[in-house]
């Protein structure tokens, strides 16, 4: 493969995972933002004493992100960062 095509590969392995990850949040956020905007009455429902749902699904959302930020870095120390130093050699 001519270094040209390898970076080109590359670029497109990175914009998908990024788009993906990026994607992802975004559904999560705008998922939560909506369902505190349409959904006020769902949300306030206790769970258990002193835990609502709004608190919970803000938790799990931030857990979400988090855990996907860790998976791109994850990817980009094990592959995109190896392939990249391979086009470079």
């Amino acid at each position: 493969m001519t270094d040209d095509g390898h970076v080109q590969t590359l670029a497109r392995a990175h914009r998908r995972v990024a788009g993906a990850v990026i994607g992802a949040i975004l559904v999560l956020y705008f998922g939560l933002i909506l369902l505190i905007a349409l959904a006020k009455p769902l949300l306030g429902r206790l769970v258990v004493p002193g835990l609502s749902l709004a608190i919970l699904f803000g938790a799990v959302v931030t857990v979400a992100a988090w855990l996907l930020t860790v998976m791109y870095v994850v990817w980009a120390n094990r592959y995109y960062d190896h392939a990249a130093r391979r086009g470079r050699s």
